[in-house]
């Protein structure tokens, strides 16, 4: 068999940019969560600002516009009018938030992350790799065996195997439904 990773994931950010920050040591330990690197983020940042800005102009104009409604000084479709346009507004800021998220790269799960393969400064985008993250416990086994074994092996199934001598057990969580046309085998992990 094949000793494997629990997760394994090569890691990239969700959009292009530059680098201006890489907040991780090779061969270190991280954990869920933690900020790795970080892509520039200062146009949209002053995006932000501007529709924020905007917000609290149209949130103000709502109000006035909803005082004169209640007076039946302007018609609904006025008002409505203003409340889209907040509505637009809210959306727009929505969107710039998730945009600046984007320019954060995040561990998706605890682990040792590997070499790094940029430095600050590198222009990226999201199919360029910045370094590869492991968890490494639990340990996964993957064997293959002769598929006409296959209905002994079931899930939950007691695998015991052994590592440089030492003996390890494990059980089976998962039976891959086809087998391997040329060797005839199925693959199994524990």
């Amino acid at each position: 068999g094949t000793l494997r990773p629990d997760e394994e994931v090569d890691l990239s950010f969700e959009t292009s940019g530059k680098i201006v920050g890489i907040n991780f040591t090779e061969g270190t330990k991280v954990k869920k969560g933690d900020l790795l690197a970080k892509i520039n983020d200062k146009p949209l940042q002053a995006q932000l600002q501007k529709l924020q800005a905007q917000k609290k102009l149209v949130a103000e104009k709502e109000f006035r516009q909803r005082s004169l409604l209640d007076k039946d000084a302007i018609s609904q479709e006025s008002y409505d009018q203003i409340v889209t346009e907040m509505q637009t507004i809210e959306a727009d800021i929505n969107l710039i938030k998730a945009r600046i998220l984007g320019t954060e790269l995040h561990a998706p799960f605890e682990g040792i992350i590997g070499l790094r393969y940029l430095s600050e400064g590198s222009y990226v985008n999201p199919s360029t790799k910045i370094a590869k993250l492991v968890k490494t416990s639990p340990i996964k086994i993957e064997f293959s065996i002769p598929e006409r074994y296959a209905d002994e092996v079931n899930i939950g199934f007691p695998v015991t195997f052994e590592v440089d001598g030492k003996p390890y057990e494990a059980v089976v969580y998962a039976v891959d439904p086809k087998d391997e046309l040329e060797t005839k085998t199925i693959v199994i992990r524990a």
